[in-house]
């Protein structure tokens, strides 16, 4: 396969009849898991970064690795031998910084500021941008002040790449995901509505749309219709014959329809993916879980059982696994801190206790890094294979 380009991404998923795997790279390993897989397989691996996870030096980069967007680029870039991954902004859009919240921000403020997140994305060479202004720390906005943010953030960031001469593709998503199925009609009309606004300005459609296809993901399971159904065997019909016509409607004004919270789902649920149509799976926290774990099986493993104590309250303490719990959750403490390790792997304090760990594990001519890489391909590589991107 040639250099893939987000503009390729439609031939790709049409030519193997698959659905894109799109990943979150939520630590310095799972990014290299990810950048590994797609050379190794010769596939492409979208990586969808989150402002929380990169964002430009202005807001402070992110949480992964202290990358801004420019330094995870070149990163990417200098290890993506045979160019088959693609750079994306994931949940780009006003107050989808921790920055902005904290400053509070006006609706006009966050907007300008959210352009500026992006104008550095299209700088650094990002080719898919997820325009999402679902959040409002002021108030809850209506469907169309959302979708005119989506307007006004569309003209900014073409037009900006049109100065640059970049090519730039566009994925749109304007609620969050609650796990249940969206409204084919509701879905029909937001899509129309672009199209118009699009053509209108002479500017290319979106690559993807993003739609409520059964999925949504708290603490460490998935809890959307879709994996109860699968899970239960029942009503499959009835999902069909929703994602179905979702994803005809998408093929009807030529935009792919993808999927959020892919993580944790059974291979059943994987495996239906590109028989519904849905074209992209966005898959993340599920990532840093299974490195939190296998990190704590290797500090019990090398005899540390000090350093997993505070790895673990290192994390608890972040208190980053708030916004993954259910009502009345029966989670441990133990649990919480799993959830939320990959928050913390960039910290001073982290370092000094994977350093212990590096140091015990030079004995057997390992290193950590390395183990915890591997151990993540083989839960990116379920994924690759459920969603049929390669042949087994």
């Amino acid at each position: 396969m040639n250099r893939v380009t987000s503009s390729s991404i439609r031939e790709w998923i049409r030519e193997n009849q698959c659905t894109q795997l799109c990943v979150g790279p939520v630590s310095k390993n799972s990014t290299d898991a990810a950048i590994e897989i797609a050379n190794e397989c010769n596939i492409p691996i979208v990586l969808i970064a989150s402002r929380r996870q990169i964002d430009s030096a202005e807001f402070g980069g992110g949480y992964v690795n202290r990358w801004t967007t420019g330094q995870f680029a070149d990163y990417v870039r200098t290890r993506d031998r045979k160019g088959n991954v693609i750079l994306a902004r994931d949940h780009g859009g006003p107050w989808q910084s921790i920055l902005e919240q904290e400053k509070k921000l006006s609706a006009e403020e966050a907007m300008q500021s959210a352009k500026r997140s992006y104008f550095a994305d299209i700088d650094a060479g990002f080719s898919i941008l997820h325009i999402d202004p679902s959040v409002d720390i002021h108030e809850q906005p209506s469907q169309e002040v959302v979708l005119q943010r989506v307007f006004e953030l569309y003209r900014a960031c073409s037009e900006y790449a049109r100065e640059k001469g970049r090519s730039l593709q566009f994925e749109i998503g304007t609620e969050e995901q609650s796990g249940q199925l969206a409204s084919v009609s509701e879905f029909s009309g937001l899509l129309s509505r672009v199209e118009a606004f699009c053509l209108d300005h002479d500017y290319e459609k979106p690559l993807f749309a993003v739609a409520q296809t059964g999925t949504r993901v708290m603490e460490m399971q998935n809890v959307g219709e879709l994996q109860e159904i699968t899970e239960n065997g029942s009503d499959m019909e009835s999902i069909r014959e929703v994602v179905k016509g979702v994803a005809e409607q998408c093929e009807k004004h030529g935009i792919y329809l993808k999927a959020h919270n892919g993580d944790y789902l059974s291979e059943l649920a994987i495996s239906m993916h590109p028989q519904l149509g849905v074209h992209g799976l966005n898959v993340a926290p599920e990532f840093g879980v299974q490195e939190s774990e296998r990190l704590t099986e290797l500090f019990r493993q090398y005899h540390l059982p000090e350093a997993e104590e505070a790895f673990l309250e290192l994390s608890y303490e972040s208190g980053k696994w708030k916004k993954w719990m259910l009502n009345g959750t029966a989670a441990s403490d133990r649990d919480r801190s799993i959830i939320s390790g990959h928050y913390v792997f960039a910290t001073e304090k982290f370092a000094v206790l994977k350093d212990q760990l590096r140091h015990k594990m030079a004995g057997d001519q390992l290193d950590p890094d390395r183990v915890l890489t591997d151990h993540i391909k083989k839960s990116i590589l379920r994924y690759v294979q459920g969603l049929n991107m390669v042949k087994h």
